[in-house]
């Protein structure tokens, strides 16, 4: 397979699906709408599961596991819950396969083998998880109740992309119970600062924090809070959402604690999450038309060592003084690999690793073993620089640290040039169809306008933004009277 990538300029959604395969990420797999996450994908995830769960871990929250099938009744008890989520739902109604005697060597069905009750697998877990905590709560010394579930959902989506949208997709869903309002609207907010710091911080992606409006809620949440990054075509990604879920689940399975006073009370509750999408979101916020540009920090391999050499004398000298150097680097908790694979020329190497991403580049050959240096290359930049064999560590650790810098803030003058505030409607589709990004614009507080400003442009409201100060103006679609502008854009 040809390794050149379409360019995004020509045609966007192609340059991605091209690049998350020939980048070895994912592949489509024998399940319609279900994709094998490869080797090097999942790598990337570990890293991402490991920095979150040490984020959740250090803010009070502790791992579980729950079921895979949630019993039709259960799943019904939170009305809108089960309504909102009701279309794309995997229902087990049989238990069991047998030979089909019309047709030997095949299976069918075992008509006998009908479930009592219909069995959902899970699309999110909150039936089965609020279920199972009517057992777990009886005081409020048993509160507050701090979960999280590293698990797998199934949301049966029609049209797919790898990582973006899938049927099956591997998560994360924290689940807590609170003694008060308060503190549950607390915890709703803490943890969408968490992503806002991961996303930030690890993934070097900026991100508006704000609040969906009602119709863009979780099914069953009072409030959503959400993180939204914008990708290189101008199209935004929910990246991560926290919910205040207020009394809904906790009345619907009638979860109760007996106060300090002895009084009954239904617990607070959050739900809050994110996916495999983040690795989407990781690929359209950095990459470029040579392939995948990887932060540091989420990096499988931070830094690759290509040997340039003729026979295997020289292969073997270079080897040995690169792997005092490989040693010295993975001290510093820095991912190393040397390729010493001879069945590839290094110009093929470079290719491979500049696909993948992989930020830093070493080359080193007979030569420089002469003169006591090393090539580094930056995939961020491609700049190239020859340094001291005897200085490259720290050279390496330092360089690392400006690369993930300095993705972040391209990404984050990248979104400071595509956002812009527009008063009239004209703007509005004027900037939507041919700069797109994020617009800020007023709105008159309906459903109603809402829905007919995506029905004419295809934007939808991202988020109510936290940082955004009450200004008073009109709605760019009514004219009607509003207090603040909000954020649109068209998303995936």
């Amino acid at each position: 397979m040809s390794k050149k990538l379409t360019k995004r300029s020509e045609d966007y959604s192609k340059w991605y699906n091209e690049l998350v395969v020939k980048a070895d990420l994912a592949e489509n797999s024998a399940v319609r709408g279900c994709m094998v996450i490869k080797p090097y994908g999942y790598a990337i995830w570990e890293k991402m599961q490991a920095e979150l769960d040490r984020m959740f871990k250090e803010t009070g929250h502790e791992n579980a596991y729950f079921p895979l099938f949630v019993p039709k009744s259960l799943f019904e008890a939170e009305e809108k819950n089960a309504e909102g989520f009701a279309k794309e739902c995997a229902i087990v109604t049989h238990y069991r396969l047998q030979t089909d005697p019309d047709n030997p060597g095949k299976l069918r069905v075992d008509p006998n083998a009908k479930l009592e009750e219909e069995l959902i697998v899970r699309p999110t877990s909150e039936a089965i998880i609020w279920n199972t905590y009517k057992g777990w709560i009886q005081s409020y010394r048993d509160l507050p109740l701090l979960i999280n579930q590293w698990a797998n959902v199934v949301r049966w989506e029609m049209r797919t992309r790898l990582f973006l949208r899938t049927a099956e997709f591997l998560w994360q869903e924290g689940h807590t119970a609170h003694a008060t309002k308060k503190e549950a609207l607390a915890e709703s907010k803490q943890m969408q600062e968490v992503y806002a710091t991961f996303a930030e911080e690890f993934m070097a992606m900026p991100v508006v924090k704000g609040s969906k409006t009602e119709s863009e809620r979780f099914a069953g949440a009072d409030e959503t809070y959400t993180i939204e990054a914008l990708m290189q075509d101008g199209k935004a990604l929910q990246a991560g959402t926290s919910h205040f879920l207020g009394q809904n689940f906790a009345k619907a399975f009638d979860v109760k604690y007996t106060s300090k006073e002895g009084k009954q009370e239904y617990v607070w509750a959050t739900s809050w999450g994110v996916s495999t999408r983040l690795i989407g979101g990781l690929i359209m916020t950095h990459s470029d038309d040579a392939g995948l540009v990887l932060p540091p920090k989420l990096a499988p391999i931070q830094v690759v060592i290509v040997p340039i050499y003729k026979g295997e004398e020289q292969l073997e000298n270079i080897a040995t003084k690169m792997d005092v150097i490989v040693k010295e680097l993975r001290k510093k908790g820095i991912s190393v690999k040397f390729d010493g694979r001879d069945t590839f020329r290094p110009g093929a190497k470079f290719a491979e690793y500049e696909l993948k991403g992989v930020p830093v580049r070493i080359a080193v050959g007979n030569r420089d073993l002469k003169n006591n240096t090393v090539e580094v290359a930056r995939r961020d930049t491609f700049e190239k620089q020859t340094v001291s064999q005897d200085d490259v560590v720290t050279f390496v650790s330092d360089l690392l640290e400006e690369i993930q810098e300095n993705l972040f803030q391209k990404a984050l003058d990248f979104r400071s040039t595509h956002t812009t505030e527009v008063d009239t409607f004209d703007d509005f589709k004027k900037v939507i169809k041919t700069k797109g990004g994020f617009v800020l614009a007023h709105w008159d507080g309906t459903e109603e306008t809402e829905d007919k400003i995506k029905e004419l442009t295809k934007a939808t409201i991202r988020c109510i933004p936290n940082e955004v100060v009450n200004e008073a103006g009109t709605c760019v679609f009514t004219g009607k009277s509003s207090s603040r502008r909000v954020l649109f854009a068209k998303a995936y």
